[in-house]
């Protein structure tokens, strides 16, 4: 019996991305027809467990304008869909998806969102990010050895001609509990 590896996938209007989880897969078989039907096959591990997976995708696929990427990893199937137009899901089949499908957040994209740029491809302008306030009100400053400096005031050195002890000389009990 074979086993199916973790899919992954992601829509555009005009293609689908499909990514395959399977490391050192051999013997890849991939067959995609025009009406939808996706089928994969291959060996993985040290064992050459068998790995299939047959779907019908929700719509119709152009298969020659539709690329494949066999790398040591994974399987990256970008695949141009017929129509350009967003589907409602994957599979034609409704319901609940099978466990191996999961959606590819890495490369999703929202229908309403999907001419603009995102990532690093964005495009900021003329925004400079160090004008903004990341946390904290300014006067909290640590110095080297991570105490913040008004912190030593606390220290009674009254009656002693020495200065008040380092942090590396406090005793345990007197030292700054560290916050998370």
């Amino acid at each position: 019996m074979s086993r199916h590896p973790t899919v992954k996938w992601a829509q555009r209007s005009e293609k689908l991305f499909i990514t395959i989880d399977l490391p050192d897969a051999k013997d890849v078989k991939l067959k995609l027809e025009p009406e939808g039907k996706f089928s994969f096959s291959a060996t993985g591990g040290a064992d050459n467990i068998p790995y299939e997976i047959d779907m019908d995708l929700y719509d119709k696929v152009a298969v020659n304008e539709s690329k494949a990427n066999i790398g040591s990893r994974n399987i990256c199937y970008l695949i141009k869909k017929a129509e350009n137009k967003w589907w409602s899901r994957l599979l034609k089949q409704e319901g609940k998806p099978p466990v191996f499908l999961k959606v590819d957040w890495d490369k999703w994209v929202d229908e309403d969102e999907q001419d603009n740029k995102h990532g690093a491809d964005m495009d900021y302008g003329d925004f400079d990010f160090s004008k903004l306030n990341m946390g904290g009100d300014g006067d909290f400053d640590l110095d080297a050895d991570g105490v913040d400096k008004d912190e030593g005031d606390d220290i009674d050195t009254e009656g002693t001609e020495e200065a008040a002890p380092s942090t590396s000389e406090v005793p345990p009990s007197s030292k700054p509990e560290a916050k998370a």
